[in-house]
């Protein structure tokens, strides 16, 4: 009997100093530490401008507002991904229009995008599902063919590159995670990022406010101008104190991930009643956030059984996702889908079981997973 939980952030000293150090100061917002996290960041992805914030749907939300996008306008959305991404298209008035996923990865099936695309559609979001990328130069071929704004979804793709290219580089725009059990954390908070500086001047104004200077850049305390709307969507130096010193461990955890994926897959390539969702390519490099199976045939509906199996030998799993966004309450009754509309996202959410391979784990742990799941089959 093990203790294997699904994920878990490692907080160090480091970290917790960093946050004493900020406490002991008297700035806690709008400081150097938010600066430097942003700079730690573009350098650790390879380039771009990167902007913290208060969270991935925070990030998203600001996307689809800077595109001034609302009533009428539609938004390509993979079926399969966390509601969130469909939320941010929904908070600005528009209307996601959903994809199914293909069923080797979980990511949205390009093939069906451009049947999809209207007079009304304005962008394109992609999902890395679970850290494992698009084929992004489809992806930019469709977008420069319709002329349509593309908004990368990287919240399980941190260590992600296609083409050797990091994810949330290849589109207009890319958006992070920091959750706590993602690949580092801030407890809670996200990242922007743009290639463009134009659109993360205008982003740098939206997530506070839409003032006009920051405070390095006021002569008068309190004296500033508002020349467009914008929110409260900004990150505290005591997160971004947290995410400088998780940055300075970025390469270890996902040296950990993958060496940890790539054991429990040689030991689960033999069952023979499992799919395993596939990783990398010779194109792709993903970030092994976990290893998620497709239980075949009759299996599936037994997975909850299984899932409790697991769980009373101490594994920890969990489901990504629950349910095809489209098929999730709010979104049937408000656009009427219909299950059979997305056969391979259904297959996905009803079958899989996301198993641990996070790098407060190690190949110990990955042996006691891969035996308990062949003997409970």
């Amino acid at each position: 009997m093990r203790n294997i939980p699904f994920g878990r952030p490692i907080i160090l000293d480091e970290e917790k100093n960093a946050v004493v150090e900020v406490l002991s100061g008297h700035i806690l917002t709008h400081g150097p530490k938010v600066k430097d996290f942003e700079q730690k960041f573009t350098a650790s992805i390879g380039g771009g401008y990167s902007l913290a914030v208060s969270s991935c749907t925070a990030a998203l939300h600001l996307a689809y507002f800077y595109l001034n996008i609302g009533t009428g306008d539609e938004v390509i959305v993979p079926a399969q991904t966390h509601v969130a991404t469909a939320h941010a298209v929904e908070f600005c008035g528009a209307k996601p229009v959903f994809i199914d996923s293909e069923v080797v990865t979980g990511n949205i099936d390009i093939s069906k995008i451009e049947e999809a695309i209207t007079k009304k559609t304005k962008a394109i979001s992609i999902v890395h599902f679970l850290g494992i990328p698009v084929d992004m130069e489809q992806i930019e071929t469709l977008a420069q063919k319709y002329n349509l704004f593309v908004v990368e979804d990287c919240a399980l793709a941190i260590g992600s590159y296609y083409k050797d290219i990091h994810a949330g580089l290849h589109g207009d725009v890319g958006c992070f995670s920091f959750y706590p059990v993602k690949h580092i954390t801030t407890a809670e908070g996200g990242m922007f990022v743009s290639k463009d500086s134009t659109i993360s001047q205008i982003i740098s104004k939206q997530r506070a406010f839409g003032i006009d200077r920051q405070h390095s850049e006021r002569k008068i305390p309190g004296i500033y101008d508002i020349d467009m709307l914008g929110f409260n969507y900004r990150m505290s130096e005591l997160q971004a104190a947290i995410g400088i010193e998780q940055l300075n461990r970025i390469e270890w955890f996902l040296k950990k991930r993958k060496e940890n994926f790539n054991y429990l897959q040689n030991e689960l390539n033999s069952i023979t009643d499992i799919q395993i969702i596939q990783s990398d390519n010779q194109l792709c490099k993903s970030s092994n956030y976990c290893l998620s199976i497709i239980l075949k045939e009759n299996l599936a509906d037994r997975r909850v059984e299984l899932i409790n199996k697991l769980n009373e030998l101490g594994i920890g799993t969990s489901v990504y996702y629950p349910s095809p966004v489209p098929l999730m309450k709010y979104y049937r009754k408000k656009y009427n889908y219909k299950q059979y509309m997305f056969p391979n996202a259904s297959l996905i959410s009803n079958a899989s079981i996301a198993l641990p391979v996070g790098p407060h784990l190690d190949k110990e742990d990955m042996y006691y997973i891969s035996e308990s799941l062949r003997n409970i089959l």
